[in-house]
């Protein structure tokens, strides 16, 4: 799960483009908010190896998950931030998203 997040937080570096059009128009300071985002992921996702970080990081991920998911919403109903993935793929990101959150919350403790 470490590595998961940490490599993910590094793609918001790699492909600051594609993060950043994938944000929902009222969503300020694009740039930053990629930036950043990339940050808390990668910083969550190396807490996760520490024993005296691993919970709250667990639980920061868990917040972390839901407040993505406007972008999850926002690529469903725009094409140009869909970037061309099938409708299907999309919808199936929503599930996938909760099992995220599940996930995290099964490692808790």
């Amino acid at each position: 799960m470490a590595g998961m997040y940490v490599v993910a937080g590094f793609a918001h570096w790699i492909f600051p483009r594609v993060y950043g059009r994938i944000l929902p128009p009222w969503i300020p300071f694009k740039r930053f908010t990629v930036w950043g985002s990339g940050v808390l992921e990668a910083g969550l996702g190396i807490a996760l190896l520490f024993p005296h970080a691993k919970d709250p990081a667990l639980y920061a991920i868990m917040a972390m998950l839901v407040l993505f998911l406007p972008v999850h919403i926002h690529m469903l109903r725009d094409k140009r931030a869909a970037g061309g993935l099938p409708g299907w793929l999309l919808w199936l990101r929503l599930p996938l998203q909760a099992g995220l959150v599940y996930w995290a919350y099964v490692y808790l403790g």
